[in-house]
């Protein structure tokens, strides 16, 4: 008698295999955001670097097939003239990018030739200049520039900023230029709040520059009105501190702005 085979159940197909996938890419995922949450606060020093960087990708020549030994003149082949027997070669000048220690350099170059441009007026304590890593600071007490209450400059002023504008035609900076005010509340009809006040003012300025030859594509006129003081508003003397223009020459144009953002996310923090 003839034994019946038993007849074989075919295995189950593991349909659960893409879980193990799934889990270590949620793994890897996890990882990436624990990562970028740990890089999210923002302070100088992460700043520079990342400035440096950004920079030096940018300003870096494309690579060629034949690679270029940095620091050192390359010297670029020239099909042979049918004239001269030698062939003739170029020297290429390599340019290094700039760094924050070059630019720290600038702005102290630039601090001293407004010292030299401005002594006498510093010796008065109608200007004041403050020196950053990446921005110089020229402020200028309104009593020089305009009349109480008003953007149009007086004649004193003339002189003084054509000669400081004789200094920023000779380099490349972006400049802000910012207009401040005293917490007195104003309410003409040229001028409804110190808001219009201090960017009229500094607009002013930003006029007088381009017509002495500064690039106007580099000038920025900024009002801050009376939300930026340096001194109590509670005494005459301090309100006339707040009372003043700012001219900033900038080393890197968005320098500024990513301090005080950083500024006030420690502030919001505490």
């Amino acid at each position: 008698m003839r034994r019946r085979q038993r007849r074989q159940v075919p295995e189950e197909e593991n349909v659960d295999r893409w879980m193990v996938s799934y889990a270590d890419f949620i793994t890897l995922l996890f990882a990436f955001f624990v990562v970028m949450y740990s890089m999210s606060s923002i302070n100088e020093g992460k700043y520079r670097v990342l400035s440096d960087t950004m920079i030096d990708a940018f300003k870096t020549p494309p690579k060629s097939r034949d690679p270029i030994q940095i620091g050192e003149e390359a010297k670029a082949f020239v099909p042979v003239d049918p004239l001269i027997e030698q062939p003739r070669t170029e020297i290429v000048q390599l340019k290094a990018p700039e760094t924050t220690v070059d630019r720290s350099r600038q702005m102290a170059q630039i601090a001293e030739q407004v010292r030299e441009s401005m002594q006498p007026l510093i010796d008065r304590g109608i200007i004041n200049i403050n020196q950053d890593k990446l921005w110089v600071e020229v402020e200028m007490d309104t009593r020089v520039l305009f009349p109480s209450g008003a953007a149009q400059l007086t004649q004193q002023a003339y002189p003084v900023l054509e000669e400081l504008a004789e200094v920023l035609r000779d380099v490349p900076n972006h400049i802000d230029v910012e207009g401040h005010t005293d917490n007195q509340p104003i309410n003409t009809l040229a001028y409804p709040s110190n808001w219009e006040l201090s960017a009229a003012r500094a607009a002013s300025v930003v006029h007088l520059f381009t017509q002495s030859g500064v690039e106007p594509q580099r000038l920025s006129a900024i009002g801050y009105g009376e939300h930026r003081p340096i001194a109590d508003n509670d005494t005459g003397e301090g309100r006339q501190r707040n009372r003043r223009v700012t001219v900033v020459i900038l080393a890197d144009k968005n320098a500024r702005r990513m301090l005080e953002i950083e500024r006030q996310i420690d502030k919001d923090r505490n």
